[in-house]
């Protein structure tokens, strides 16, 4: 299963549920994405030819992050441009999340181990904005 989440039009993350399964390879991101995130489901024997990747200048705006959850549950709380909470989703061991865009925070729910992935050199302070988190009694998880 695969859920979207967005602010009206924008798609600020994606979230690849464990148990997602195609056949062949499919691409998630728009292709005007700085990060792609993509799935391949490859039969023995299937060879992906050697290659190596040409330098191509990009320009990169807004980081993207990709997380994997190795193990645990972790809440995802996601907030709008404006800093507007919006909902929050649980993502679980064997779940992939793409945060675009928007405003994101996590609480986790069991110990937790996972993955990130994102776009650098790493900024420092220039790289992010924090802000209060929601507040317990308001958290929206449908």
């Amino acid at each position: 299963m695969i859920e979207e989440i967005r602010d009206n039009d924008k798609l600020l993350a994606l979230i690849i549920r464990h148990d997602f399964h195609a056949d062949g390879i499919r691409f998630f991101t728009p292709s005007d994405f700085s990060q792609q995130l993509g799935y391949m489901n490859r039969p023995r024997g299937h060879v992906i030819e050697p290659h190596v990747h040409n330098p191509v200048s990009r320009e990169v705006q807004y980081t993207k992050e990709v997380l994997l959850v190795k193990s645990g549950r972790v809440r995802v709380d996601f907030y709008d441009e404006d800093k507007n909470y919006l909902k929050s989703r649980i993502i679980q061991t064997g779940d992939v999340l793409l945060l675009a865009y928007g405003g994101h925070g996590f609480e986790m729910l069991e110990a937790s181990e996972m993955i990130e992935v994102k776009q650098g050199p790493y900024a420092g302070d220039q790289d992010k904005t924090r802000f209060d988190p929601v507040a317990a009694g308001q958290i929206n998880l449908t």
